[in-house]
């Protein structure tokens, strides 16, 4: 007879021989949790070879980046998740995720099938819970986003990002995705490193860096592009005043996807809820008012700069970075 210590050992060796094979059997991983494997190269999880890994429930459960209220934004998203169950035939409950540590764990444990990330933490529930980016909110010009803006006077000598060495260069705020910490990254990596290469100094304001470019006491600014827009609707400068020199991909705010393990055919009713939603009559609409449609998206390209942004901060994917992140990241 067979000791509880000798099974329990055999037990031990049995799952490890299933991991270690499991892993043999992945040709490529990337930075994803060592549960999922991405032979495709899109960066996201593969659905499992095995078709006994996938979900079918009766029942999809989708959830939005966390917020303040939710009871608020479940009447917001309700008759869109009526729409998702007309064209899946599936019924939607609505799960109201307290933190996004919350959000990526009750996907990875499979509890969670359809979702809205916030930008920031998208990266963690891609690599630690399997969560496919599929569509993003657009507004009427296509965008899914705003952007990092490096303007420069029209007037000015400044062509290239390697023009900005020795020159008067204004970032907004230490805390300002777009006006300090995406371009220290970003800027570092094409071979111009803010605070080495030129002084670093703070406006306070997108506002102040803007019209301290129109008015040429700063020399350059990296700035959010909707201030841009929105100063230059008001007629606070004439267009064509400023030069834009660098432009990043764009920052979605919330990527909305699905679990990995979805069979084909549900991943793909999903993905036609989203696309064919009418946006505008809906409730929706009245919360997101710039907002038109859900467009497709993907995480490999739209999220490049929010991956390098990260990397270069030192983020790494993990649990323990993941309950690091505030309830708001943009």
């Amino acid at each position: 007879m067979k000791t509880f210590s000798s099974t329990i050992l055999l037990l031990v060796a049995t799952l490890w021989t299933g991991a270690a094979f499991a892993q043999a059997q992945c040709a490529n991983r990337g930075d994803l949790d060592q549960r999922y494997c991405d032979e495709d190269g899109d960066l996201v999880a593969d659905r499992p070879k095995d078709q006994k890994a996938w979900q079918n429930p009766s029942t999809l459960i989708f959830s939005y980046t966390p917020v303040e209220d939710p009871a608020v934004y479940e009447n917001v998203f309700a008759d869109f998740m009526a729409h998702i169950a007309k064209v899946t035939g599936k019924r939607i409950r609505w799960f109201p995720a307290e933190s996004y540590a919350a959000q990526v764990e009750a996907m990875r444990s499979g509890r969670l099938h359809i979702a809205g990330v916030a930008s920031g933490p998208t990266a963690f529930a891609v690599n630690l819970a399997g969560f496919v980016p599929v569509v993003a909110m657009q507004r009427a010009d296509g965008s899914v986003g705003y952007t990092l803006q490096l303007i420069t006077h029209r007037d000015s000598a400044i062509k290239t990002l390697m023009d900005l060495k020795g020159k008067r260069v204004a970032h907004v705020a230490p805390s300002s995705n777009s006006g300090d910490i995406a371009p220290r990254a970003l800027f570092k990596a094409m071979g111009v490193e803010p605070g080495k290469d030129y002084p670093v100094l703070y406006s306070g304001k997108h506002d102040n860096s803007i019209m301290g470019v129109v008015n040429k006491d700063y020399d350059a600014a990296p700035v959010a592009s909707t201030v841009v827009e929105r100063m230059q609707g008001r007629g606070m400068f004439k267009p064509g005043t400023l030069r834009v020199i660098y432009e990043s991909t764009p920052f979605p705010r919330t990527a909305f996807g699905v679990a990995h393990n979805l069979p084909p055919e549900l991943h793909e009713k999903i993905k036609e809820a989203f696309v064919s939603f009418d946006f505008k009559k809906s409730k929706l609409a009245a919360e997101f008012k710039d907002i038109e449609r859900f467009a497709a998206i993907s995480y490999k390209e739209h999220w490049r700069d929010v991956r390098t942004i990260q990397k270069a901060s030192g983020v790494s994917y993990t649990q323990e970075s993941l309950s690091k992140l505030g309830r708001k990241s943009d």
